[in-house]
């Protein structure tokens, strides 16, 4: 095997065990302890599922569902071996209701799935599909049979057999389907090959400085291309991968897993921002001071240069900063952002902090990397989603005034198509390869990629003018009290703005403002924090062009999320399903009871902890 590449995703774990075996490969909570794996170990039984995968005679090219809400190791391993074993695996989003589950088991005619959680609405999918779903456990208590009584562990003539089977497997061919989160319509199964996602992990794997002596922290579900291609790329760079127990202990796991690197979705960095904002509030208010001032000094790294800002964030970081280090591990080095748009601000505060913010951007389509922010010097642009990778051409298409078009890639990592949709496919692949995304956006020096939204979700106003909607709404949460929020005005004179406020931040300024503090649903009415919130959006619309700044809005008290259905699996609003929920504020909103914007920014009450 002297100078093997793998040419098939599954051959990832050769490669690691050639050039960097690990003993501690992969580690997971079993319920009682922290489980170890070495790269041996792994392979061992990644071989043995799919050798018993094969021995139970499932035919070759057979669709197999796998569903589980986070990651683990029986996750990996099963996907591995279903590819090795000439099956292709079908990961399922366990936040996906069943109509959408059973669309995929009729679709992709799923007739076997490895589960990890609850059964119950998969087994209604099933039902629904008119399709008996026999099920395998990978965790204890879930499905018929568990993963392991599968396993038949390979003599050396089996061996030789299983290989055989494998080598058949065309890297061009079909490796996996995985289904979109569409925010209308039925998910569509996007057909990804093995070359796909092998060449985003090689182009990738260059521009993030991991290694075999890195520990590396998993909490993504991986049934989402992003945090699969990453695992399989932390497998080809020999880091040590730890699974998280769950999302509700990322904090405690960080702490003892001690990780340099992890990916995560902005929402976990905003809620550790909240958890130190929120816990330095009950300290003396000279510790208040002192961590309001450093966050301020934070905010202006990349933007102010200088030996004072200098001198501020290495005191910042003495007396400050170090402690948030520590509170997610003190070894981090870096932390991959995807799946939907960090705050420009957050980059730049935790970078300043020490802790290297690089968000990317990608889609399904793409296997999923388009672009990243580099960690070398000069390659990182916050409020940017990076340069393109190697082997991407990315170009945009239908430019506007301001250079802004639709963005349209070409290159080894776009999809072989859509399941069973080849109309759907030729409507976004020309014949010249190039795929169009659906998102907006532009260049930035020629170099980095700027996003500013989806194309399908930019609304005409009455005044003839067109709003990009998550431009303005990322602009908005750069404020610390604004949570969430989703802008509309679709056929309206003005974009108007639904507000979910961030109550922590809040109740903070409440206590400073001698503000009596109930419970967020009253305080979404309270006079004085409806004034706050209308100096506020004044003083966010500053930038923002004449049609795009924000006139009413109407605040929320109940945030939004995947299980309550206002995002998708990948955190992407599902705008349609928010209007319908929210139509009779909304008709508030723009009505003449609506709650206005002033047009020029109000100065504040007096306190400088307003904004």
């Amino acid at each position: 095997m002297s100078g093997f590449q793998p040419k098939r995703l599954f051959e990832v774990f050769e490669y690691q065990l050639q050039y960097y075996p690990q003993k501690n490969a992969i580690s997971f909570w079993d319920g009682q302890q922290w489980a170890v794996r070495s790269t041996a170990q792994c392979l061992e039984d990644v071989r043995s599922l799919a050798w018993g995968i094969r021995k139970a005679g499932w035919p070759l090219g057979e669709k197999i569902g796998l569903l589980a809400q986070s990651g683990m190791y029986s996750w990996v391993v099963t996907d591995a071996a279903i590819q090795m074993a000439g099956c292709i695996p079908v990961p399922m989003h366990a936040s996906s209701s069943v109509a959408q589950l059973a669309h995929i088991i009729s679709d992709s005619q799923i007739s076997r799935c490895f589960i990890g959680d609850d059964p119950s609405e998969l087994l209604k999918a099933s039902e629904a599909a008119g399709v008996s779903l026999e099920t395998y456990s990978l965790r204890d208590g879930h499905g018929e049979t568990h993963w392991t009584n599968l396993q038949a562990p390979p003599n050396q003539e089996e061996l030789i057999s299983l290989k055989e089977i494998s080598d058949n497997i065309d890297p061009t061919s079909l490796a996996t389907i995985i289904y979109t989160s569409g925010t209308t319509g039925n998910p569509k199964g996007v057909m990804l090959s093995h070359q796909n996602i092998l060449s985003n992990i090689l182009s990738t794997i260059v521009l993030i400085p991991v290694n075999a002596n890195d520990r590396v922290l998993s909490y993504l579900p991986p049934s989402h291309i992003f945090e699969r291609m990453v695992l399989y790329s932390y497998l080809m760079t020999g880091a040590s991968i730890f699974f998280a127990r769950s999302v509700n202990t990322i904090l405690e796991d960080l702490q003892y897993i001690k990780p340099h690197y992890f990916t995560s979705v902005p929402r976990l960095l905003e809620k550790v921002y909240e958890r130190i904002i929120q816990e330095s509030s009950k300290g003396f208010a000279l510790k208040r001071r002192l961590v309001k001032w450093a966050v301020r000094v934070g905010e202006q790294y990349q933007n102010k240069k200088g030996i004072l800002h200098r001198i501020q964030r290495f005191i910042a970081n003495i007396l400050v900063y170090r402690v948030w280090r520590n509170r997610i591990g003190g070894h981090v080095k870096g932390v991959i952002v995807g799946a939907a748009a960090l705050q420009p601000r957050l980059g730049r505060l935790f970078s300043a902090a020490r802790i290297k913010i690089r968000e990317g951007y990608g889609l399904t389509e793409t296997s999923p990397v388009i672009s990243f922010n580099r960690f070398e010097p000069g390659g990182n642009k916050f409020g940017t989603v990076g340069i393109p990778i190697p082997g991407i051409e990315l170009r945009i298409a239908s430019e506007d005034e301001h250079k802004e078009g639709e963005i349209q890639v070409r290159g080894p990592g776009v999809m072989l198509g859509y399941h069973n949709l080849p109309e759907k496919t030729k409507e976004v692949i020309d014949e010249e390869g190039w795929f169009s995304t659906g998102d907006t956006g532009r260049l930035i020096n020629r170099r980095f990629l700027q996003i500013s939204g989806r194309k399908k979700d930019i609304f005409k106003t009455t005044t003839g003018k067109y709003v990009a909607p998550l431009h303005v709404e990322n602009t908005l949460k750069e404020n610390i009290y604004i949570s969430q929020c989703m802008v509309i005005g679709a056929n309206m004179p003005y974009p108007g703005a639904l507000i979910i406020p961030n109550f922590d931040h809040l109740q903070v300024w409440c206590e400073e403002q001698k503000v009596h503090w109930t419970a967020p649903q009253f305080m979404v009415i309270n006079p004085r924090v409806v004034q706050l919130f209308k100096e506020i959006l004044a003083k966010m619309n500053h930038p923002l062009s004449k049609e795009e700044k924000v006139r009413r809005f109407y605040l929320l008290h109940e945030e939004w999320s995947a299980h309550t259905l206002e995002y998708g699996p990948t955190l992407k609003l599902i705008r349609p399903f928010i209007r319908n929920k929210y139509q009779k504020q909304i008709e508030e909103l723009f009505g003449p009871k609506g709650l206005e914007v002033p047009r020029s920014e109000s100065q504040n009450n007096g306190s400088d902890q307003t904004f």
